[in-house]
């Protein structure tokens, strides 16, 4: 299988894939949500629901084995306080930007009050790195725990569909059953990649045989229902890790690859481009299809997050990116940027 340097070149294209599913999703929404009506990329985005989150959490827990077993100062440098950094520094300036329209609907206190409360309920498009690090240290603590009680408590949690309002503890229910199977199924998941890149026909055939049952599931309005729900987020997230092993064996796909070796550039940056683009494309009317706006917004969220990253990576603004000394719980060079897995 093909590596890139230390790295799993399909890993990345998975990542990339799902990165830019995000972005789709938020970019189709908001401008949905701001024009008061749907598109076609609505459908779209529908279509990726059942797997877009499953394969990232999924994905995200696939090298977990590597560390696991490390001190817990390491492995809370490396799993809670890179991603909590991060979390802090883009809450902040997501809330800079928005500070005036809350203070006109909430006055300066209720800013500063909604500011506390996003350490509590994570705010807006960044709850995947504040959901994250739960995740690696509940793992950790329950190492102990046979798998197949972890698995079941996981599996019934997301069947069990919890609602209680606090992104969390709903989050939590929903995903975490994925970030295990990426973390005990490995191997296995390791194992399908090699079988699609080894017959790429047979693989091909089983993608469209599954986009096919997916879509059946999606618009026939059972998609998620319990169950159904758990079992196309597993079942689908085996297809993007066969469509990504597809797509490394060809440099055609590489803008995705680089995208999925930055994926947590582009996720916390993105929603710079996409709200600047979604701004002038619905007030100028230049394009009249309400999906192409959201495609295009979908593509400037991305091409903004790598611009900006691009532009500081070289300057005292890296630390957008990059994780500097004092925010790390042990000696190492001063920058270092760590992938999102």
């Amino acid at each position: 299988m093909g590596q890139v340097g230390t790295r799993v070149d399909w890993v990345d294209y998975a990542k990339g894939f799902c990165i830019v599913m995000v972005v789709m999703m938020h970019s189709t929404a908001g401008v949905e949500q701001a024009a008061g009506q749907s598109s076609w990329m609505g459908h779209v985005v529908a279509f990726a629901k059942p797997f877009r989150m499953p394969d990232f959490f999924l994905i995200s827990g696939l090298f977990l084995a590597r560390v696991i077993d490390r001190d817990w100062r390491t492995y809370l440098d490396r799993k809670v306080v890179h991603f909590f950094y991060f979390y802090v520094l883009w809450v902040t300036i997501q809330f800079a930007f928005k500070a005036p329209s809350f203070a006109t609907e909430h006055g300066a206190l209720g800013v500063l009050e909604l500011y506390a409360e996003a350490f509590v309920e994570p705010f807006g498009t960044l709850w995947f790195i504040y959901l994250l690090p739960i995740f690696f240290v509940v793992t950790k603590l329950s190492r102990g725990v046979p798998v197949i009680v972890i698995f079941a408590i996981a599996a019934a949690l997301e069947i069990a569909q919890v609602e209680t309002g606090w992104t969390v503890i709903d989050e939590f229910a929903a995903r975490f059953v994925y970030f295990y199977l990426g973390y005990v199924l490995a191997a296995r998941i390791f194992q399908i990649a090699a079988a699609a890149q080894a017959r790429p026909m047979l693989a091909a055939y089983v993608l469209v045989a599954w986009a096919l049952l997916n879509g059946f599931y999606v618009f026939s309005g059972l998609a998620d229902k319990p169950f159904v729900s758990l079992t196309l987020g597993v079942v689908g997230s085996a297809a993007v890790v066969s469509l990504s092993a597809l797509m490394a064996k060809s440099d055609v796909f590489a803008a995705l690859r680089y995208l999925g070796r930055n994926s947590i550039v582009v996720y916390l940056a993105f929603f710079l481009g996409m709200a600047a683009s979604r701004s002038v494309l619905l007030k100028t009317g230049l394009i009249g299809d309400l999906g192409t706006v959201a495609l295009l917004v979908t593509a400037c969220g991305v091409a903004g997050a790598v611009a900006l990253f691009w532009a500081v990576r070289a300057t005292p603004l890296r630390f957008l990116f990059e994780r500097p000394a004092w925010a790390r719980l042990r000696d190492k060079p001063k920058y270092a940027l760590q992938p999102a897995e």
